[in-house]
């Protein structure tokens, strides 16, 4: 539980755009909001996110409301001290105390975790997760994303990395991906493994089957139910390991709708080892959109306002 009046920014930074939100960490309101690009050196970034974190923190005083810590997520692995130690997407932050040098930019305590697991705690508190105990985070997009929250706690892991599920390997003789893996899950179920997979079928885009499967294009939608299967496969490695009871489906191909969630749930059902011994898992679309990074990031934050602290 925070003090009434305080607040938390939330930070969201990924390879080209960071956005920061004033929250209420109480009742997960987005009061303010910011967005600026991400690009360039580590000392920029740091620079750009302490100048969100001091434009959102002037304009609080208007809101009635004092600024009382940051979070911050991170594409890439970021571990509990808020050091980014891998990061496809941000490589000039790999090796750069992000966290700490914002704080002492800001002068304000800082939380930090990966982009995905933030967006869980979003979704589980306030989202498509509410009421769920145990959730699974999805994230389909240019990758995969994930986080879990497992008898009610955010899953961080050891060093703060848990939630990278895209590179576990699902088919050893699948494609290669940027890591030089062949056939992590990431490199198959994707929005890039889609689009591939559209190409390779005379398609133009991953955008354009889902269109020509409005259309009732039966070519569009084998294409778009092979890409669920293989969505499907990992997911069903999640269940079997955690025990999900709701999988939230999240990300840019969140926007496809039902198509997406019903296609995964019934290949889920299908590829799950013991299903039919097994309560069915919940599949759920994500519901706070690209709010939700930056908001679970100013949730993290709230926690260190706690009145016991």
């Amino acid at each position: 539980m925070t003090a009434a009046g305080l607040a938390t920014i939330g930070l969201d930074v990924g390879g080209t755009k960071a956005a920061a939100v004033l929250v209420d960490p109480i009742t997960g309101t987005v009061l303010d909001r910011e967005r600026a690009s991400s690009a360039g050196s580590a000392e920029n970034l740091v620079t750009t996110l302490t100048d969100l974190v001091e434009t959102l923190r002037a304009r609080s005083t208007g809101l009635h409301v004092e600024v009382g810590a940051v979070g911050l997520g991170i594409a890439g692995l970021v571990d509990r001290d808020g050091m980014v130690r891998w990061s496809p997407n941000l490589p000039a932050a790999v090796g750069h105390p992000v966290a700490a040098d914002l704080a002492g930019g800001s002068g304000l305590p800082v939380a930090a975790t990966n982009d995905a697991t933030a967006a869980t705690l979003a979704e589980s508190r306030l989202g498509a997760g509410r009421g769920c105990d145990d959730v699974a985070l999805v994230t389909l997009g240019t990758g995969i994303g994930a986080g879990f929250v497992v008898d009610g706690r955010l899953l961080r892991g050891a060093h703060g990395f848990a939630g990278e599920p895209g590179h576990m390997v699902v088919d050893p003789g699948g494609p290669e991906h940027l890591t030089g893996q062949r056939g992590p899950w990431e490199a198959l179920a994707s929005g890039n493994a889609l689009s591939r997979m559209a190409a390779e079928a005379g398609f133009g885009s991953g955008t354009a089957v889902v269109a020509a499967m409005a259309a009732d294009d039966s070519r569009a939608a084998d294409v778009f139910d092979r890409w669920c299967r293989e969505v499907a496969q990992g997911l069903a490695n999640l269940v079997v390991m955690l025990d999900s009871r709701r999988i939230v489906l999240g990300g840019g191909l969140v926007e496809v709708g039902e198509p997406l969630r019903l296609g995964v749930a019934s290949w889920l059902e299908r590829l799950t080892p013991g299903a039919d011994s097994r309560p069915a898992v919940e599949v759920v679309l994500a519901e706070l959109g690209s709010d939700a990074g930056a908001l679970g990031a100013g949730l993290l934050a709230g926690d260190l306002l706690s009145d016991d602290d």
